[in-house]
């Protein structure tokens, strides 16, 4: 027999007891917090992004640094759109009983906009490496742009979770001993 959203429930990856709704519950105030953190360093960037052609010296820049500034403008636009996303898609559906639908669209529409994220903070570095240093420059900080942000927002969980589905990760092991507790994470 299903489960209802109003069982209480024992999961197998956390341990917690709680019902279908107040998992749903928790995974929706989760994402919103995560989308808030977002939310304010895209703002940011997308104010820098707006003033930067309206500064004085914009025109004496050449053709790829304007080429490299609408590529960087638009991949902010589409994160900021997408992040924007879940909270119109909530509510639209308010009330509907689809919150299941809304958390994995909402997760999904977090990660692809990081992605484009990405590609904006890149753009940025590059932009302004090139205008000040040249070429070489612009090169270099664009590719130790994208590799350190790809490697901290995604390499990092990604290796993490397989290792964990592979067994190597001792604290996923110990939650497969039964579900054990782990011990709290202290702060230094």
């Amino acid at each position: 027999m299903a489960a209802r959203a109003t069982d209480v429930m024992r999961s197998a990856d956390d341990g917690r007891e709680e019902t279908g709704l107040e998992r749903l519950d928790r995974n929706t105030n989760e994402l919103v917090q995560e989308m808030r953190v977002a939310a304010v360093g895209i703002q940011v960037l997308l104010a820098f992004l707006l003033v930067v052609p309206f500064q004085t010296g914009w025109k004496d820049v050449t053709s790829f640094d304007r080429d490299e500034y609408f590529v960087t403008l638009v991949s902010i636009a589409i994160a900021a759109a997408l992040l924007i996303a879940p909270s119109i898609h909530h509510r639209i559906l308010f009330r509907e009983h689809e919150k299941d639908y809304l958390v994995q669209v909402g997760n999904r529409l977090v990660i692809i906009a990081a992605g484009f994220l990405t590609v904006g903070f890149t753009g940025i570095f590059v932009l302004l490496a090139h205008v000040l240093f040249g070429g070489v420059a612009a090169t270099v900080a664009g590719a130790v742009t994208a590799l350190a942000i790809s490697a901290v927002w995604f390499g990092l969980p990604l290796n993490h979770r397989r290792h964990r589905k592979t067994g190597g990760c001792d604290a996923a092991a110990r939650r497969q001993e039964g579900n054990k507790a782990l011990p709290p994470v202290r702060a230094h």
